[in-house]
């Protein structure tokens, strides 16, 4: 069962500094150089709000959650679980997450990440679910990636300390929510003129923000396309007066889209590229903090970035041979769907999955009941587009019984063919297979991301195994 509770979360520490001093921490900076604090340990709300994640369980549910019994309407989601609901109380369709799944995928990447020396920063926009991100902070995650001005809005709703925006700061509104915000957020830069425009948004405060330069590729997403552009872009930050240089960053998971040679020579190419920035960044001694994170690594990739950018760890903050102050540097991986898992496209590329070494488990499964079956063959689903993602491969037919939370039994050889808004195409080998209107089809699903943007509530079962416990332990609220 997930631990959502304030005894859950663990102590995180706070270092609020200003530009000026070579040693202020990026991971622990207070944006605002006229309020700068000292060094100070924090409590477990401050990582993130203990009591407005567990002010969840008090949230009234009804017909806004597609999840949600129609029996249950008003009940709170305390009183919910505490009813003891399976999911035969559900109707279709549904997604469900499985505890025992997250738990265990939690704790991989975590000990993985400890035992490898580097920083987790799940990205948040996986789930956007505080719940989930108190699990992963709970496990000695430094803090929340997310993708844009909205996702960094829910986080501080939700009291998130340590964040980090994985995308260049250009609406002025954002820039100036970030700068007043007593927090450590930390942003992205790939342009000279992402640097001016941030100077003109601040140019009457005294703001100062951690920012990245952030390497691309060609043929990729954002960044600078090259060190020398990228270097450009550093000496521009380091004249800012609104801008401290923190770090690098980059995404290689825009440069391949599988684990074959191919896919992961760009990969690596890519990764050398951000290494060789950052020794360039060095050299000119252009780090406006005695603190440097490198950062990359999706869900797909991150033993890669591992293996090219740890040698750029230090830990002992020795002095570089051409810089005349101390750095130490960190190295920070952004991993958000491994929590989850799947049964498409992360089964395939995970590096977990690759090597055979304790993969991660597939966490969430869709349910759909068969509402037609006129042609041999073919039966069709209510479960579509809105309800179960797409994008990297559709549903997978892994079970088959006549009742949700029955027993069920293999359902070898069907396919999802198509899918429409609300409805799938399964195809099945009718002389092997007997379907019929009303029978329930668990489902395999492909990428988290896309899936949990379809729920504002998703029911976490024990087991999500047939004649397992299938007992709701909990409900997992989205912020999209």
């Amino acid at each position: 069962m997930l631990d959502i509770s304030p005894a859950g979360l663990q102590p995180a520490l706070q270092n609020t500094q200003h530009k000026q001093s070579h040693s202020t921490n990026p991971t622990t900076q207070l944006q605002k150089r006229s309020t700068a604090k000292g060094t100070k340990r924090v409590n477990t709300s401050e990582a993130i709000s203990a009591a407005a994640v567990a002010g969840l369980a008090e949230r009234r549910l009804d017909w806004r959650h597609k999840a949600v019994p129609a029996a249950e309407n008003g009940a709170t989601h305390a009183d919910f679980l505490a009813a003891k609901h399976t999911l035969s109380d559900f109707q279709t369709p549904l997604l469900t997450l499985d505890a025992a799944a997250l738990q265990a995928n939690a704790d991989r990447l975590a000990e993985w990440c400890a035992d490898h020396g580097v920083l987790l920063a799940p990205h948040g926009k996986t789930t956007m679910a505080p719940q989930l991100w108190t699990e992963q902070l709970n496990r000695g995650a430094w803090g929340i990636t997310l993708a844009n001005f909205a996702q960094l809005r829910v986080a501080r709703e939700f009291g998130v300390r340590n964040l980090q925006l994985a995308n260049s700061l250009t609406d002025p509104h954002a820039i100036q929510w970030v700068a007043e915000q007593d927090s450590t957020i930390l942003s992205w830069v790939d342009s000279v003129d992402t640097v001016a425009l941030i100077e003109r948004t601040l140019a009457d405060t005294d703001s100062v923000l951690d920012v990245l330069v952030e390497l691309g590729a060609h043929g990729g997403r954002t960044g600078a396309r090259g060190v020398d552009a990228a270097m450009d872009i550093a000496r521009a930050i380091s004249a800012s007066p609104n801008l401290r240089l923190v770090g690098v960053s980059g995404y290689e998971g825009s440069l391949a889209h599988t684990a074959d040679d191919a896919g992961l020579a760009a990969v690596r190419g890519y990764l050398a590229q951000m290494r060789l920035l950052h020794e360039e960044l060095l050299a000119a001694d252009l780090y406006g903090s005695g603190s440097v994170i490198i950062t990359a690594g999706g869900s797909a990739y991150f033993d890669d970035v591992v293996t090219v950018l740890s040698p750029c760890i230090s830990t002992t903050a020795e002095a570089a041979p051409t810089v005349s102050h101390s750095l130490k540097v960190d190295l920070m991986i952004r991993s958000g769907a491994y929590i989850i898992h799947d049964d498409g496209f992360y089964r395939g590329i995970s590096p977990f999955s690759r090597v055979g070494d304790q993969p991660f488990t597939a966490g969430m499964h869709g349910w759909a009941r068969v509402v037609s079956q006129t042609e041999p063959g073919l039966a069709i689903l209510d479960a579509g587009k809105r309800d179960l993602p797409f994008d990297e491969g559709l549903p997978e037919p892994q079970l088959i019984g006549s009742t949700l939370g029955g027993a069920m039994e293999p359902l070898v050889g069907a396919e999802i063919t198509s899918i429409n808004d609300q409805h799938s195409f399964m195809t099945f080998d009718a002389g092997t297979t007997t379907v019929r209107p009303g029978d329930v089809i668990r489902l395999g699903l492909s990428h988290p991301c896309t899936a949990f943007d379809k729920w504002t509530v998703i029911p976490v079962l024990a087991d999500s195994t047939p004649g397992g416990d299938q007992t709701v332990v909990d409900l997992i609220h989205t912020f999209f």
